[in-house]
C-alpha cells in the first residue's frame, strides 16, 4: 500500500469521484452529470456534519466514501452516523484503502461521541459483507427499504397531513 491520504473533497474533485462511481459495481455505472453533481455538493455544505471524502495517491483519486454524522433526541442524545457510497478504484481495491477509509470513518464518528456506524449493503454484494464484517461490522436487525416515486408519495403524503 502506498502513502494515500483522505481528506475531504473539494468541487474540483467532483470529476474524479464519479469517474469512481461509474464502476459496474457501483448503481451500474451510472452517473450523475457534473453540473447535478456540483449541485448535491453545495447542498452537503446545508447539513452541520456530511462530508464527502476522498482517498488521494500522488494527485489520483483512488477511493471515495460519504460520511452524515446526525443529531439524535433517542439514545439519550447520543449521535449516531451513517457512511455511504463507498467506492475504492477497481485497480486498487485489496490494498488496503477500503480498510483505511471505513477505519477513518470509525475514528471521526467516534470523534463525534456517535454510539454507532451504520452502512447498507446490497443482498448481493457478499464479498463486501466479508470486507466490513472483517472490519468489526456486524449484521444488527433487519434492514428495509422502499423505492419511491417522488410525485407520487410526496402527494399522497400531503393528502394524509391533510386529513
Amino acid at each position: 500500500m502506498s502513502g494515500f491520504r483522505i481528506r475531504p473533497a473539494r468541487e474540483d474533485d467532483l470529476a474524479g469521484v464519479l469517474a469512481l462511481y461509474a464502476q459496474p459495481a457501483m448503481d451500474n455505472g451510472r452517473v450523475l452529470s457534473l453540473a447535478d453533481a456540483r449541485a448535491v455538493f453545495a447542498r452537503f455544505a446545508l447539513y452541520p456534519d456530511y462530508v464527502l471524502y476522498v482517498a488521494e495517491d500522488a494527485g489520483t483519486l483512488v477511493g471515495t466514501f460519504a460520511l452524515l454524522v446526525m443529531d439524535n433526541i433517542g439514545h439519550q442524545g447520543s449521535p449516531s452516523a451513517v457512511v455511504e457510497d463507498v467506492v475504492v478504484a477497481a485497480e486498487r481495491q485489496g490494498s488496503g484503502i477500503g480498510a483505511a477509509m471505513m477505519r477513518f470513518a470509525m475514528a471521526k464518528a467516534a470523534e463525534k461521541g456517535c454510539y454507532k456506524l451504520a452502512l447498507s449493503s446490497n443482498n448481493r454484494r457478499t464479498q463486501a459483507h466479508h470486507f466490513y464484517e472483517n472490519l468489526g461490522f456486524r449484521r444488527h436487525g433487519v434492514s428495509l427499504h422502499v423505492d419511491l416515486d417522488p410525485a407520487r408519495h410526496a402527494a399522497a403524503g400531503r393528502a394524509e397531513a391533510l386529513a
